[in-house]
């Protein structure tokens, strides 16, 4: 019998550049086509964020039943990084319940700070495509304002962004609606 070669394997089959070039497109992909980008009628709560630095705003509504997010939207402006990003939350913690959609946010907010064991966490999903985004301190913030818009949603004060202090001023406001019985 004669051995041939033995075949790469899939891992091998991707090289560092074009791995990079499929995350960029697909954060353009987000970007150009962004998921849950709608205003939610029937919401519980929202919160809006904004980097006034560069201009960015999310909003984000959620309909919260019981501890679980039914549906989540978001509506806003900025620049590829911040309006991808939150397109892939959006998409990831539809159905989720509040402490996993929590859990996300911090293990998203630990890869942007360089992780390498946040950055292989598969429950990131497509999130990680922006892990080159976390070589770009700049950059950073756009990544994480429309988690720092979930946290505040649900209850959760991220106040220590990724430079490890963030001012409340910025246009940052959060409503709560009660749900009609």
């Amino acid at each position: 019998m004669i051995a041939g070669p033995i075949p790469p394997q899939r891992d091998e089959l991707m090289t560092e550049p074009s791995l990079t070039s499929l995350y960029q497109q697909l954060i353009l992909e987000h970007y150009r086509n962004p998921r849950n980008k709608s205003e939610l009628e029937d919401h519980t709560v929202e919160a809006h964020v904004s980097n006034p630095v560069c201009g960015d705003e999310i909003r984000v509504q959620v309909r919260l039943q019981c501890d679980t997010i039914e549906d989540i939207r978001f509506d806003g402006q900025g620049c590829s990084i911040s309006q991808a990003s939150v397109s892939m939350m959006t998409a990831i913690v539809k159905g989720s319940n509040r402490d996993e959609a929590i859990q996300l946010a911090h293990r998203f907010t630990e890869m942007m700070r360089g992780s390498e064991e946040a950055a292989g966490d598969r429950s990131l999903g497509d999130l990680r495509a922006l892990q080159g985004v976390s070589k770009f301190p700049v950059r950073i913030k756009c990544a994480l304002l429309g988690f720092d818009a979930l946290r505040e949603a649900l209850g959760e004060d991220s106040e220590a962004g990724p430079s490890g202090s963030r001012s409340t001023a910025g246009g940052r406001t959060l409503h709560e609606r009660k749900a009609a019985h």
